[in-house]
Parts: structure tokens; C-alpha cells; sequence
């Protein structure tokens, strides 16, 4: 019988991914590990491996399509000895689970992207235009939106969530020109209340609030991408859920500058005479956190309600600018790691991770992070944790201060960096301690070696 082909969860928070290309066409033949697809997430291009075999029979789901629900079905696969013409005429079943075959359709078991269970609960993606194919959705009252197709296609486009424009066609209905108005922050609809019984938040302005302070035609909206969206949600829900405390200390980093001298001097060369690798102060600040985390092993852990994890190695997500976004990819084990090793892996991930060519496994989980806006002049921030971490270390600039030894004033290269810790799995204490180990590394490099 036809082989349904899912839109495949190429990580365990994905709900959504965008259908970016096509590198089959209906009638092509396919064998166990083909690609077939390149799927979009939030962070990453993702390639698509078939494991059936047969011929793609149908196409259901064009290349370009934006926002398709995992689960959902994106084409047809006749199998072995089928007719594919009938393959293809046939009305695929749905589910709001995956039948048995989908484990195989993203080129991985099922099982793969599942969330581990101590992990926390991703929060809810915010709402989005329904596809052009729906004729209506929920309002969030129990009742529907009635929209035009070309409506809900403008919307989609502008990411406007259709359910918030007061439509003012036949009956309420949302039509082209309610979409183009609510572009300029016209016609939308006041947020739902929350229900009866539900928590008390603070509440936000909305759109149109917002939009209502300044004069129109003074501004331009950029509608939202994948990635910002993610990271908006995830950053309010850390805040939100994790009681964050925060450690700053300064660090002399003149040894560490100067073993970093010392060790890119030496770094041998390949046959175009150009060194190996070049050790940043960054890959110093990796290895000393990682160091840090095996001596005082109660910080190396996350929280779960069922109990604490405790992790055996230090996995280090280093912050990484991107057009639109950041990502953490992370450097595993950076404990038993050299710094040239680390220096080498972080110019692969931040390379790849700008051109959004990173797999999940190297930017998902990890046990804590490292953010360092010192190349931009900033001495001193503090850093948002990202769940399930339970600290993040925020690094400063380094620069020349006056400080004072054996009551004389001297000029030293000073470093501030601030550690965040969830008061869940970090007591102040315990916390003092990790960033006083942190400091003693930093300031006295070799010892990260021993």
C-alpha cells in the first residue's frame, strides 16, 4: 500500500518547519537513503533521508510552503511492484500521530526526536496564519474565523495571526483589505482574557496599542521569522520559570594574554604557511568554565521536577551571533579537550551556524553556556539561562584598570565576567564557589592543564 512521507520533528521543540526544496520530483525512484527534502526549522537546514523504497508517486506539499505541522503528510511513496498513478490518487490517511512507517521518513527513529523526559516542557509556539487551505480557525472562544483564502495568504505572509483582525466583510468574514490594514496596527482585535481560574500575568500592550503611539506611515513592520519567535518564547519562559541570581567577579587575565601570546607563536603551520589554529581569550573562558564545572561538580547539573541531574561532562554552548538571532552550539566533554581543539571546533560551528548548516545534536542540550560581548566594548551584562542549564557565564571586554597591590596602584588587564545561576539547583554559596574556580583558572591558565 502508499507509504506516507510526514513532515518529520527534526528536534525534540519542533512543531512547525518549512518545506524548503524538493530534491525528488513525482515519478523519480528513491532508495534507502536518498534525500529527498531540505526542511527549514527556526535554527537550521535540515537534509531528508527516505528509508523506504519506490516512487514517489505524489507531491502534496510544494516546495516554498511555510509553517507545515509535523506529522503532517508531504507526499506519497508507491512501494515495491505498485501502481503509481493509483499511489498517487490516493487519499493519504491522517493522524495526529505517526503510523509506524513515519519512523523512518526523517531519516532517523521516531524515537530520536522525542523529548527526553527530564527535559522541560517546551513552551507553546505563538499562533500563526492557517494554511491556505483552511477554511476557518479558532478564534480562542470556542468560535471561527471566517476568512477569504486571499486573506489568509496575505496574513500568512505578513505573519499576522488572522484570528486578531476584526474582519469586516459579509458576517464578520476577514477580507484582503482587513489584512492590509492590520499591517499598520488598524482593525486588530484586543487579546482574550484570560481564563476563569487561570494565573494572574502582567499584562502586555498590545499590537495595536503599540502601534497606536506613533504616527502612521512613520514606521515600517518586519514580520517575525521562525528563529525570532523561538527565541522570544524561550527567553520569557526562562525568565518567567527559572529564579534567576547573579555573581560578578573581576579577573587579571595579564598571564592568561600572555601564555595566549606565547602558544599562537608557536602554532605550527600547514604547506601555505599559515597557522593551525589561533586561541582566542574566548577559548580560554571555554576550557576554564569547563574545568570549573568537574571541580565543584554540584553546578555541573540540571533541574527536573523528579530530581537533579547531575551530568559527568562539561558540554559548553558558546553564544554565537546569526542574521536574525543567536545560536549555542556546543563543544562536548570541553574538559578533556586542548585549547586548540576548542579553538578549531568553535571557527567549524560559528561558520556553519551563520549559514544555518548546524544539526541538532550540536546545538540542543549541553550544561551550561558561555556569552562574551567583550569583542563589542561591554564590560559588564548579565545573560539569560537557557533551560536546562542551570548557569551561564556572561563575558566582558578585557581591558587595563588601576588596581591596588601591597598598597601600591598598578595597571592590570581586567576582566568582569557575571555568572547567572537557577536558584532551583544553585545555592549563592555553591554559585561563589563555581565562579571562584572559574576566576582561579582564568588568572593562572596553566592550571587548566593539569
Amino acid at each position: 500500500m502508499p507509504i506516507n512521507i510526514l513532515m518529520p520533528a527534526l528536534s525534540p521543540t519542533m512543531e512547525k518547519g518549512n518545506l524548503a526544496k524538493w530534491l525528488k520530483k513525482e515519478g523519480d525512484k528513491v532508495k534507502s537513503g536518498d534525500v529527498i527534502a531540505e526542511i527549514e526549522t527556526d535554527k537550521a537546514t535540515m537534509e531528508v533521508e527516505a528509508i523506504d523504497e519506490g516512487t514517489i508517486a505524489k507531491i502534496l506539499v510544494p516546495e516554498g510552503t511555510q509553517d507545515v505541522p509535523v506529522n503532517d503528510v508531504i507526499a506519497v511513496l508507491a512501494g515495491e511492484g505498485e501502481d503509481v498513478k493509483a499511489a498517487g490518487s490516493a487519499k493519504p490517511s491522517a493522524s495526529a500521530a505517526p503510523p509506524k512507517s513515519a519512523e523512518k521518513t526523517a531519516g532517523k527513529p521516531a524515537e530520536a526526536a522525542a523529548p527526553a523526559p527530564a527535559a522541560p516542557k517546551a513552551a507553546p509556539p505563538p499562533a500563526a496564519a492557517p494554511a491556505p487551505q483552511a477554511a476557518a480557525q479558532s478564534n480562542g472562544h470556542g468560535g471561527r474565523v471566517f476568512s477569504s483564502p486571499l486573506a489568509r495568504r496575505l496574513a500568512k505572509d505578513a505573519g499576522i495571526d488572522v484570528s486578531m483582525i476584526a474582519g469586516t466583510g459579509p458576517h464578520g468574514r476577514v477580507v484582503a483589505r482587513d489584512v492590509e490594514q492590520a499591517k499598520s496596527g488598524k482593525g486588530l482585535k484586543a487579546p482574550a482574557a484570560a481564563p476563569s481560574g487561570a494565573p494572574a500575568i502582567a499584562p502586555t500592550m498590545s499590537d495595536k496599542q503599540i502601534l497606536s503611539l506613533f504616527e502612521p506611515g512613520s514606521y515600517d513592520i518586519v514580520p517575525h521569522d521562525g528563529m525570532r519567535r523561538t527565541i522570544a518564547q524561550r527567553l520569557t519562559a526562562s525568565i518567567q520559570n527559572v529564579p534567576h541570581f547573579y555573581l560578578t567577579i573581576d579577573c587579571d587575565i595579564g598571564k592568561l594574554l600572555a601564555a595566549r601570546e606565547e602558544i599562537n607563536a608557536a602554532a605550527p603551520k600547514d604547506n601555505e604557511k599559515k597557522p593551525l589554529y589561533k586561541i582566542s581569550v574566548n577559548d580560554f573562558v571555554i576550557k576554564a568554565m569547563a574545568v570549573a564545572l568537574q571541580r565543584i561538580p554540584n553546578c555541573n547539573v540540571s533541574w527536573t521536577e523528579s530530581g537533579m541531574v547531575k551530568h559527568h561532562h562539561s558540554d559548553v554552548g558558546v553564544a554565537v551571533a546569526m542574521p536574525g538571532g543567536l545560536i549555542t552550539p556546543i563543544i562536548r566533554k570541553a574538559e578533556t579537550k586542548t585549547l586548540s581543539t576548542i579553538s578549531n571546533e568553535m571557527k567549524d560551528f560559528a561558520a556553519r551556524a551563520r549559514s544555518r548548516k548546524l544539526k541538532p545534536e550540536e546545538y540542543q542540550g549541553g550544561t551550561t553556556a558561555v556569552s562574551n560581548l567583550g569583542m563589542y566594548g561591554i564590560s559588564h551584562f548579565t545573560a539569560v539561562i537557557n533551560p536546562p542549564h542551570a548557569t551561564i557565564l556572561a563575558v566582558g571586554t578585557s581591558e587595563e584598570r588601576p588596581v591596588v597591590r601591597g598598597g601600591k596602584i598598578e595597571i592590570a588587564h581586567m576582566m568582569s565576567v557575571t555568572l547567572s545561576c537557577d536558584h532551583r539547583a544553585i545555592d549563592g554559596a555553591l554559585g561563589a564557589e563555581l565562579i571562584g574556580a572559574f576566576k582561579q583558572l582564568i588568572e593562572n591558565p596553566v592550571m587548566m592543564m593539569v
